[in-house]
């Protein structure tokens, strides 16, 4: 019956969109959630079995990039996304000026650095090229991380950038790309920094193909995100209760933690 539930939330994927907030056919409440795939869209499906005992039919739209969503649920095409990290939305928030804000922390994903190349970070040599995030807080997350394992200097701030190493130890050099398409690029570099949502599609597993890690207490937990004049709706407070459930978290531990990725509640 579950495998049967999860696989009609994914053909609702292909059906046409009903506008956000609206009714289900059968007149119960509906949420329209935008998550990007690997973990967030497997995680909002086992959300969606909880809401449809309270009767909430939970509508999934995938998205392949790190703006549109935010965009989509401040023009009311969306309920809610799930597929971000805390510092991530306060920088959107006030450079667009949207009014957003989290509900709750579902789920850590690590940062690490991978190579085709390398097996270890004692192989760099002086021009070899780096691929880190070029979005502010996960490009800033990247060169820490780098810093943290002697690679790097960063001055002090919050969203530093490639502009702002002050010691380059080893000679790199540094490629700012978008974070979906490092994967694919792996070949093209000496190594990347990589998000593990995006590691994973690409089959990368953090525990054993990651040269350096993020610890698990990193910061940078992924949240559900709403309008900030939608918080109080029991609809929206479902969701929180969903996604912050026994049986979410029994999930990210059994199907998650081996491929790295870690419960934020």
């Amino acid at each position: 019956m579950k495998r049967l539930f999860r696989t009609l939330l994914i053909v609702s994927l292909l059906l046409p969109a009903f506008p956000a907030g609206s009714a289900a056919a059968d007149g119960g409440a509906r949420l329209i959630v935008g998550v990007t795939p690997f973990p967030h869209k497997d995680i909002m499906l086992i959300a969606g079995e909880l809401l449809a005992k309270e009767g909430i039919t939970l509508e999934i739209r995938e998205f392949s990039d790190y703006v549109q969503p935010n965009l989509a649920l401040a023009d009311k095409a969306l309920d809610a996304n799930f597929f971000q990290h805390i510092p991530y939305l306060e920088n959107m928030v006030r450079e667009k000026g949207l009014k957003l804000t989290w509900t709750a922390k579902v789920h850590i994903e690590p940062l690490g650095l991978y190579s085709k190349a390398i097996r270890n970070t004692a192989e760099l040599r002086g021009g070899d090229s780096v691929a880190v995030p070029n979005d502010p807080t996960n490009e800033a997350r990247a060169l820490r991380l780098l810093e943290k394992h002697g690679l790097i200097k960063v001055r002090a701030g919050e969203l530093v950038t490639v502009r702002d190493i002050t010691d380059n130890v080893k000679g790199l050099r540094f490629v700012e790309l978008e974070a979906a398409q490092l994967p694919r690029l792996l070949q093209d570099v000496r190594a990347a920094v990589i998000n593990t949502n995006f590691a994973a599609e690409a089959g990368l597993i953090p525990s054993r193909d990651a040269l350096i890690i993020e610890d698990k207490d990193s910061p940078y937990a992924n949240v559900t995100v709403v309008r900030s004049e939608d918080t109080d709706k029991t609809e929206i407070k479902a969701l929180t209760k969903a996604v912050n459930s026994p049986e979410v978290k029994a999930y990210i531990e059994r199907e998650l933690v081996p491929r790295g990725i870690v419960p934020a509640f």
